[in-house]
C-alpha cells in the first residue's frame, strides 16, 4: 500500500536524523534499542518527532516502538497523513462540506457576522490575490493586524496558497516590527490597525507587497474583485508535509530579542487530539477570547480551536480592557471565555454593573492561561461565573496550553495535567527527570513542540533540548500527576501572559535626564499576580515629580502597554551586595511587601 511505503521511508529519515546516521543505515527490521543503540530520549525524539506528523500517540502506541516495522504497523491507517495536511480543509471547508457553511464563524464589529461559506470563498480570494501578487508559494507573510475577521482571511489565505503566516500586534514599537520583518525575512505585509497606527505603519512599508484589513473587509461585504479578492486566481489549497513550517510566532526570551518560533502543520493538526477534547468546543459555543491573535495564547483561542470544533468567535477590536471585555460579555453573551487571570481579576474587582448576571450566566467554561493563576483568585472565578474552570500552562514554544486542570476538577493552585498527547517531566539542571515533590524545571514533550527558532541556534540548543522543550517553568508535580507553578526559571516577567525583560524597561527609563539609575523586579498586586515594579534613584538635585511626569511620559512612549511598569518607586540609593552588586532579591522582596 503506497501510504504504508511513504510512512516507512520516512520512518527511516526520522531515525537517521535522530541517530545521526545515513538513511540507508536504518534497515527495516532493526530493533530501536537492541541493534540501533537507541537511547531512550532518543526513542522519545523519534515519537516526538512521528507525532509532528500523524497526531498524538497513546502510551501503549509509543511503547510499541520497538523497531521501524513495528512502528509502520502501530501507525495503520494515520500514515496517510504523511501525505499532507489541508489546513483550509481542516479548519473551514470540511464544515462547509457538512452543509454547515451557513453558520457564523465570526461575530466582527466592523465587519459583521461573517458565515463560514463566506469565511472560505473570502480566504480563496486572498489566496489569489497573493497569486496575482507573485507571492511566492512558501514564504513568510507578515501581518501587523489587529484582531478582526480580515485578520482570520489573511492566515488562512496564506495557508491557502501555500505561505506562512507572521502574526505581530500593531502596538509593538516602529523598531521591533521593522526587527521582526527583517528576522522572519517576510516577502508582503498585511496591515490592520487603527487609523493613526494604520497611516504610521504604511509609511513604514513602502515598498513591496502590501495588503490591508480594508481592502478584505470590502471584499467580505461585496464579493467584488479588489486587492485582497481575487478567487478566480487562486489554485487547490495547499497540502502541508505534517512536518513543515506553516505558522510563526514572536516571543521574547531571557536576552530581550524577539524570537521566531517555527510550527509545524503536524502541531496545528494535533491541536485537536489534544487541548481540544479537553475544551470539547462544539458548533453550538460562542466563544469570546480577550487574548489578542499575536498572543500564541489568543492564536490559539480565537482561531485554531474554535475553527477546528466550527464555533463562532466573537471578537473585540483593539485594546481590551476590563470595561470593553464586559460589554462584549453582556452583548455576546459567550458559553466560552477565554483570557489571562490579571483581567479576570479585573472583571471580579469592577462595581456590581460590570460583572451584571446578563453578562456571566451565558458562560459554561472559563479559561485563564497565560500567567500563574493563584488559588483563591481561581476559586473567585469559579463562583462569579457558576462556570467550569481550565487553568492552563502553555509556551509560544509548545503552540498553546499543554497542562490544564481538568474543567469538572477542582485542583486549586495547580495547573493541572498534561493534555492527552503530551508528556510532562519536572527536570534537574542536567536534564534528569526529579521525584515527585521536588522542583525542577517543567519539560515538555509532544507533538505540539516547535520545530525551533529562526536563526537563533544557540537559543533553540537551549530551549529545544531532551526530546522536547523547557518552557522557562520552575515548578513541581505530586503524586496525583499534578502540577504546582513556583518561578520563573530565568528573570524574565510574565505580565499578562507577555514575557517582558526588565532590561528593556530599565534603558528607557534611565534615557530620561533626571534618573541616575533604574532596576526593575516583578511584584504582585492585590490579586497575587505578577506586575512589574520599577526602582529609581533620581540624580542629585532633580526634582522628583518632573522626574517621574518624564519617566511616565517616555514609558509611554516607548513601550508596548503591556510592558509598561504598573508602579513606579523612588529610593534615594539601590540596595548592594558585599560585592557591590544591586541587590535585586531586597527589590523584589520590597516590592512583594507593598
Amino acid at each position: 500500500m503506497e501510504h504504508i511505503d511513504i510512512a516507512r521511508d520516512r520512518l527511516r529519515e526520522i531515525v537517521a536524523s535522530v541517530l545521526e546516521v545515513d538513511k540507508e543505515a536504518i534497515e527495516p527490521g532493526s530493533q530501536f534499542y537492541e541493534e540501533l543503540g537507541m537511547s531512550s530520549l532518543e526513542k522519545t525524539e523519534v515519537v516526538v518527532a512521528v507525532e509532528r506528523e500523524v497526531g498524538a500517540l497513546s502510551a501503549q502506541e509509543a511503547a510499541a516502538f520497538t523497531s521501524l516495522d513495528a512502528a509502520v504497523a502501530v501507525l495503520g491507517e494515520r500514515a496517510r497523513n504523511l501525505r499532507g495536511i489541508v489546513l483550509i480543509d481542516r479548519l473551514v471547508a470540511r464544515h462547509v462540506c457538512a452543509g454547515r457553511g451557513d453558520r457564523a464563524s465570526y461575530l466582527d464589529p466592523r465587519a459583521g457576522e461573517i458565515t463560514y461559506a463566506g469565511l472560505l470563498e473570502a480566504a480563496r480570494g486572498y489566496a489569489g490575490a497573493l497569486e496575482a501578487a507573485g507571492v511566492p508559494k512558501g514564504a513568510r507573510g507578515l501581518l501587523v493586524a489587529d484582531d478582526s475577521a480580515a485578520t482570520v482571511v489573511a492566515v488562512l489565505g496564506l495557508w491557502w496558497h501555500g505561505c506562512v503566516p507572521v502574526v505581530i500586534s500593531p502596538v509593538l514599537t516602529d523598531d521591533e516590527v521593522r526587527y521582526i520583518a527583517a528576522d522572519c525575512a517576510a516577502v508582503m505585509v498585511h496591515l490592520d490597525a487603527a487609523p493613526a497606527r494604520q497611516r504610521a505603519l504604511e509609511a513604514l512599508f513602502t515598498t513591496g507587497t502590501r495588503f490591508a484589513g480594508a481592502d478584505v473587509r470590502a471584499g467580505l461585504a461585496t464579493a467584488s474583485a479588489g486587492p485582497a479578492y481575487r478567487p478566480e486566481a487562486a489554485g487547490p489549497p495547499a497540502a502541508w508535509s505534517a512536518g513543515c513550517e506553516v505558522l510563526v510566532q514572536y516571543t521574547s526570551g531571557s536576552t530581550g530579542m524577539p524570537k521566531g518560533v517555527r510550527h509545524s502543520a503536524g502541531a496545528i493538526a494535533a491541536m485537536a487530539d489534544g487541548v481540544g477534547t479537553v475544551l470539547a468546543l462544539t458548533p453550538d459555543d460562542t466563544v469570546l477570547s480577550s487574548a489578542r491573535m499575536s498572543f500564541g495564547y489568543g492564536f490559539g483561542s480565537s482561531v485554531l480551536c474554535p475553527l477546528a470544533a466550527g464555533a463562532r468567535v466573537a471578537l473585540i477590536s483593539g485594546t481590551v480592557d476590563v470595561h470593553s471585555l464586559a460589554a462584549a460579555l453582556q452583548h455576546h453573551r459567550p458559553t466560552v471565555l477565554f483570557s489571562v487571570p490579571r483581567l479576570y481579576a479585573a472583571l471580579l474587582n469592577a462595581s456590581a454593573m460590570e460583572l451584571a448576571p446578563g453578562g456571566v450566566d451565558s458562560v459554561r467554561l472559563c479559561v485563564a492561561a497565560g500567567e500563574n493563576l493563584p488559588g483563591p483568585l481561581s476559586e473567585r472565578i469559579r463562583a462569579a461565573f457558576h462556570a467550569e474552570l481550565l487553568n492552563g500552562l502553555g509556551a509560544t514554544e509548545v503552540l498553546y496550553i499543554v497542562v490544564g486542570t481538568p474543567p469538572k476538577e477542582g485542583r486549586s493552585g495547580t495547573f493541572g495535567v498534561p493534555v492527552p498527547g503530551i508528556t510532562a517531566t519536572v527536570r534537574a539542571a542536567d536534564g534528569t527527570p526529579v521525584a515527585d515533590g521536588e522542583q525542577g524545571r517543567l519539560h515538555i514533550a509532544g507533538p505540539t513542540v516547535a520545530l525551533g527558532y529562526i536563526g537563533r541556534p544557540e537559543a533553540a540548543a537551549v530551549t529545544f533540548a531532551d526530546g522536547g522543550a523547557y518552557t522557562g517553568d520552575v515548578v513541581r508535580r505530586a503524586p496525583d500527576g499534578t502540577f504546582t507553578h513556583l518561578c520563573r526559571a530565568d528573570d524574565v516577567l510574565n505580565l499578562g501572559g507577555y514575557k517582558v525583560v526588565p532590561s528593556e524597561i530599565e534603558s528607557v527609563v534611565r534615557s530620561v535626564d533626571g534618573v541616575q539609575d533604574c532596576v526593575v523586579v516583578g511584584g504582585r498586586d492585590a490579586d497575587g499576580l505578577e506586575q512589574a515594579v520599577a526602582y529609581l534613584v533620581a540624580r542629585p538635585g532633580s526634582d522628583e515629580a518632573v522626574v517621574r511626569r518624564a519617566v511616565t511620559a517616555a514609558i509611554r512612549g516607548g513601550l508596548a502597554t503591556f510592558k509598561r511598569p504598573a508602579r513606579l518607586e523612588f529610593l534615594e540609593k539601590l540596595p548592594t551586595t558585599s560585592t557591590g552588586k544591586v541587590a535585586a532579591f531586597e527589590l523584589r522582596k520590597a516590592a512583594a511587601q507593598s
